[in-house]
């Protein structure tokens, strides 16, 4: 089994992530025009990666296999950005990314993560715990929605964060 580590991104990997998301959406099936309709959100910027938590997955041999970001305000976070290389899907990198997020957001004490989901992801998101509660017009294309997805964060003991 390749060793996979976690590790914050830096400036340097943007345009490797940026082909990396691309690849990613495109894996689901959408084709050319939708692509370019969704190519500036899902192009990485460097205030992802100065302002917001955002780590990757890096295979032994440097190949950068998944990344992740979460931004808050206040007491809630939002999962922003979750991609995975196509090659390395169903491997669980996904999950210890997320795991990695996780751990972050409680250490900020936040009270719960949102996010709009692909549809083609919802199923994965609501394997880690995220429940829909609605949908949330598309960043990219006008007229579609996505799932919003939730997520109420427990301490380590299992009880819900507490609000202040």
């Amino acid at each position: 089994m390749t060793e996979i580590a976690i590790r914050k991104v830096r400036p340097d990997d943007i345009e490797a992530l940026t082909d990396l998301c691309m690849r990613s959406k495109q894996s689901n099936g959408y084709d050319a025009d939708f692509l370019a309709q969704c190519a500036e959100e899902l192009r990485v910027r460097e205030s992802w990666v100065t302002d917001d938590d955002f780590w990757l997955a890096e295979a032994g041999d440097g190949q950068i296999t998944g990344c992740i970001r979460l931004s808050r305000d206040g007491t809630a976070g939002e999962l922003e950005t979750c991609f995975i290389d196509p090659d390395w899907q169903g491997r669980r990198i996904g999950r210890r990314l997320f795991e990695a997020l996780l751990q972050q957001a409680r250490r900020y004490k936040l009270h719960h993560i949102g996010l709009d989901a692909d549809p083609f992801a919802e199923p994965f998101y609501a394997r880690l715990g995220f429940a829909t509660v609605g949908s949330a017009p598309s960043g990219s294309i006008p007229g579609r929605m996505l799932p919003r997805m939730e997520m109420t964060l427990r301490r380590e003991d299992g009880a819900e964060q507490e609000k202040t």
